[in-house]
């Protein structure tokens, strides 16, 4: 049976929110069709925009329903151009066979060096006084003004900026403890503490750095806020609902809380208005930031890098490492054979029916790697070339498969 790859050519990538023109120049290089849009879509508009995507790239703005995913027929992986996909239906993803990729590394020392500079910042009060003095108020003043040295940061979420942060902090002289809900190896002389709550109370700063789960949502309320010590402040550049913003609001009003830092709020506007409302606006010693703390444009380059490189080599390849949603498998290519890349639901019999099917049409198989999760299975295949044609056709024919592409 005679059968080509999808050409390069054909293949389209539509790029919304102003996603780094470097991600558009790798694509471009490789002869896919680029499309990019300056901002956030709406549902209705993505959906009729995506209809003939292969790639959707989007960053924190854009909201990646069921529906979109299902009017993106032709849509074969998502790119998230930020560390975050909570913005993006993964799960629904995973079921129609479309591996999600995000950048968990591109941007973490901008975020690093953003919540350093506020500890800083909220440990001098240099807010307040940066306003007085733009209103023309002239308060010189040292009381409540500290040096961070030989202070107590408190790190929650050690991951790749949480590490990065205790680090940075012990070059200031500081102190680092941390929590994790898993084992994590410090860095320096940072100190692990088995419990939240153990460094809620011991630390002057508390910042967090926790995806958004279940277990995280409102991870940081009323009691966690009254269990930290007296005057510490407490920093979030992680998702807005870790945080019970009323009772963060609560406590610095009463002065339990001696200032904070906030990045991303619970509810964020979805293009940049006037319009935004918070409990904390207007709250003493508190930094208010539009959810920047990856916005540097070196972030925004290295994250253009690495999205695009991980579509790419999924395009070409089938390599899903990476995939936030997906079994993450890579196989090196042979240039002397066709390649099958088979989705399928993860259900007795699978293996067995691609297995006749390659025996039947007494196909030599060069190489094959299959992994699963609990929804589905990916399965990559290299054929004779003389064979890969019918085997590709029976694959994608079976009532499991819910995608099926060949690559040479």
């Amino acid at each position: 049976m005679s059968v080509t790859s999808f050409p390069k050519t054909e293949i389209k990538i539509l790029l919304l929110e102003n996603v780094h023109p470097v991600a558009t120049e790798a694509f471009a290089a490789e002869g896919f069709q680029v499309e990019t849009v300056k901002g956030a879509l709406p549902e209705a508009e993505l959906i009729a925009k995506i209809a003939d995507a292969h790639v959707l790239g989007i960053r924190s703005k854009t909201r990646v329903t069921p529906a979109i995913l299902d009017g993106g027929r032709r849509l074969m992986s998502v790119g998230a151009f930020c560390i975050g996909t909570n913005q993006i239906a993964t799960q629904h993803a995973n079921n129609r066979g479309v591996p999600v990729f995000n950048a968990p590394f591109s941007n973490t020392r901008s975020v690093a060096e953003l919540i350093l500079a506020e500890v800083v910042m909220l440990s001098r009060h240099l807010g307040d006084r940066t306003r007085e003095v733009h209103e023309g108020v002239w308060k010189k003043v040292a009381v409540g003004s500290h040096e961070v040295r030989g202070k107590t940061l408190g790190i929650i979420g050690y991951g790749h900026i949480g590490s990065q942060i205790g680090v940075l902090a012990e070059g200031f002289g500081m102190r680092v403890v941390f929590y994790d809900i898993l084992a994590k190896l410090p860095m320096g002389n940072n100190r692990s503490m088995s419990k939240l709550e153990d460094v809620l109370s011991v630390s002057d700063f508390v910042t967090l750095h926790v995806p958004e789960t279940p277990q995280t949502r409102n991870m940081i309320g009323p009691e966690e806020i009254a269990k930290m010590r007296a005057g510490a402040c407490l920093l979030n550049a992680s998702r807005g609902t870790v945080v019970v913003i009323d009772a963060l609001a609560d406590g610095i009003r009463r002065g339990h809380v001696g200032g904070a830092a906030v990045d991303v709020y619970p509810d964020e506007p979805e293009s940049n208005s006037s319009g935004f409302a918070s409990p904390l606006r207007g709250l003493p010693n508190v930094i208010l930031t539009p959810h920047i703390g990856g916005s540097t444009e070196e972030a925004q380059e290295a994250i253009g890098r690495e999205v695009s490189a991980s579509l790419i080599k999924y395009i070409n390849t089938g390599a899903t490492t990476g995939a936030v949603n997906f079994p993450q498998i890579e196989l090196p290519l042979d240039a002397t054979a066709h390649r099958i890349l088979n989705v399928h639901k993860n259900v007795p019999g699978v293996l067995r029916d691609i297995t006749k099917i390659v025996s039947d049409s007494n196909a030599n198989v060069r190489a094959q790697v299959l992994s699963t999760d609990p929804d589905i299975g990916y399965l990559l295949m290299d054929l004779d070339q003389d064979v890969s044609g019918d085997v590709k056709k029976a694959v994608g024919a079976l009532s499991t498969s819910i995608k099926t592409r060949i690559l040479f």
